[in-house]
């Protein structure tokens, strides 16, 4: 029998038959491949999450303590809240304020919004960064618990799986409540926590709001440095504001019921006067923790910080210029505004701010921003720059000792003349003093402006043979567990020679256990005192915010010599 080919329709029906099949075993292969590879990617994430502690989502941060330089505590609100809110204690307008404002599927969702989570990703791959998170509240309590910072892929999934975790361990009402717990609501003193907010900017329990401050305090969640209303009221209105729009759109409330609530007072308080947790340097505190640790780190709690301040010295320093300030404003015009019958508005009265620094290593022992914290805010020790006039003399001369010139005291002109102010400028600078300086002889005489930090930098320089040291604040700061977060670290480089630094302070004149130097603007607007004694080198200056007369020249020389006595 002779064989024959298969006919060509058939050979074609069988090669698309195999073709069928190999697509199929394909695709089931490659389903059970990709549903393995899911599984094994969601049982890691789901296995890692699990290693979390899901007790701490209901734990409160514990208090952060600040302590000074001899161990003493020190008041001071850095960080996490103390008192903690249930879901019960929330007003029903606040929790829909809530809704509407940060996740207005909160309570139908599974703790992840999908949809928004896509589309957030979709963005992220466009810009090729992290812009969007399409966080949820449950989200947020989950990375705000376990300090997850999602700025990598594997710590998005990991918040993704712990949030799934969160969502299976708390109802919706504990974990809002639980969210309003533990975010930051704004500058001033610190507040974490909605009670402890509420308290502070409107003076009663968060149960006692009306709906316009309910409004609000959700506006401030967005921006609780800029939003505050302490420090920005017009913004805080107009966030709440945008928090009543959208809660029209979800259909809350409707155009006359927002009219309404805008009407409603607002009760604004002022920061609380009586407490020291609210002073310039308690702030330099919180800046300087703040530049040292992430914030996540502040607001978990428990932490120990250990300042270089020396608070028996802060509080005599502060004591001792008030009362003589006080002296002096007695003695002007009786019309002339003081901090005693000063309202409202811009400070007009006498301001005086002052830094104290350990001369050897830096250490800031003592830092006065102003007359009164809770008036202005504004720290002048770090922050205003004034002319200096005849407290410049100490640095005229050590240009003049460090290119080997005779130094005149008490004729700065004299003594700079012989180095030129160029070789004065660059030694001030070395020194720590910052300027600007004139280019001419009225260098000589003062025409230079610096802040008191740097003024007490730069005579320390002098005291410390030439080394200049960097100022600073924390010596240290430890978790709640005892583990080393942060250090104070002293630095110091040469500025001049231990002779030239030597010789300049010989302008200096001695005054009991301490040697000093006091000095004005030849226009009696500026008021400087320059001391170097058992606490360090200090730096006083005396003024106006609007620079004006203080006094006439003989008086004010009187009151700069009384200031000095009183701090003997």
């Amino acid at each position: 029998m002779s064989w024959r080919p298969e006919p060509a329709n058939k050979r074609r029906s069988l090669w698309r038959s195999n073709r069928r099949l190999g697509y199929k075993q394909f695709f089931l292969f490659g389903t059970f491949f990709c549903l393995l590879a899911a599984g094994l990617f969601f049982g890691y994430y789901a296995a890692l999450a699990s290693t979390f502690d899901i007790a701490q989502v209901g734990q409160v941060p514990e208090r952060n303590r600040v302590y000074d330089r001899h161990g003493q505590e020190i008041e001071a609100n850095i960080g996490a809240a103390i008192e903690q809110i249930t879901f019960e204690d929330l007003p029903p307008f606040l929790v829909k304020a809530l809704q509407a404002r940060e996740d207005a599927e909160f309570f139908t969702h599974s703790g992840v919004h999908l949809r928004g989570l896509v589309r957030a990703t979709l963005r992220n791959i466009k810009d090729k960064k992290f812009t969007q998170g399409a966080s949820t509240l449950s989200m947020q309590l989950a990375r705000n618990t376990y300090e997850i910072r999602a700025k990598s892929l594997h710590r998005k999934f990991l918040e993704i799986a712990l949030t799934y975790r969160v969502e299976h361990h708390y109802s919706k009402q504990q974990i809002m409540a639980g969210y309003l717990n533990r975010i930051y609501f704004g500058v001033g003193a610190g507040h974490y926590g909605i009670q402890d907010a509420s308290l502070a900017y409107f003076g009663k329990n968060v149960s006692q709001l009306n709906e316009a401050q309910c409004a609000m305090i959700i506006g401030i969640i967005r921006g609780p440095h800029i939003f505050s209303p302490w420090r920005d009221l017009d913004a805080a209105k107009e966030q709440r504001d945008q928090v009543l729009d959208r809660m029209i759109a979800m259909g809350f409330i409707d155009a006359d019921e927002k009219k309404r609530i805008q009407a409603l007072p607002l009760g604004i308080t002022a920061p609380d006067q009586s407490s020291t947790a609210n002073s310039y340097a308690i702030q330099a505190v919180v800046r300087a923790v703040n530049q040292s640790i992430e914030a996540e780190e502040i607001q978990r709690g428990g932490l120990k910080i250990f300042t270089t301040l020396d608070m028996p010295w802060q509080r005599r320093l502060e004591r001792e210029l008030q009362s003589a300030i006080r002296k002096l404003e007695s003695e002007r015009d009786h019309q002339a505004p003081t901090l005693a019958n000063y309202q409202t508005g811009t400070p007009a009265y006498l301001q005086m701010s002052a830094a104290t620094l350990e001369t050897s290593s830096g250490a800031i022992l003592a830092l006065i921003g102003g007359r009164h914290f809770p008036h202005s805010a504004y720290d002048r020790s770090q922050s205003a720059r004034r002319d200096l006039g005849s407290a410049f003399e100490p640095f005229v001369a050590a240009a003049a000792s460090q290119r080997g010139r005779p130094i005149f005291p008490g004729s700065p002109v004299r003594t700079g003349s012989n180095v030129g102010p160029d070789a004065v400028t660059r030694i001030a600078r070395r020194c720590g003093i910052q300027g600007p300086f004139a280019e001419n002889e009225d260098l000589y005489r003062g025409a230079v402006c610096a802040t008191p930090m740097e003024m007490a930098r730069a005579l320390a320089t002098l005291a410390n043979r030439g080394q200049r040291t960097k100022p600073y604040l924390i010596r240290r700061i430890e978790s709640s567990a005892g583990e080393m977060l942060s250090q104070g670290e002293q630095e110091s480089f040469p500025a001049l020679t231990p002779a030239a630094a030597k010789e300049a302070l010989q302008v200096l004149k001695p005054a009991g256990s301490a040697d000093h130097f006091i000095g004005a603007t030849g226009s009696e607007r500026e008021a400087w005192m320059l001391r170097l004694g058992p606490k360090g080198s200090t730096a006083i200056w005396v003024g106006f915010d609007q620079p004006k007369v203080i006094a006439p020249a003989d008086r004010l020389a009187r009151f700069l010599r009384d200031t000095l006595k009183r701090l003997e």
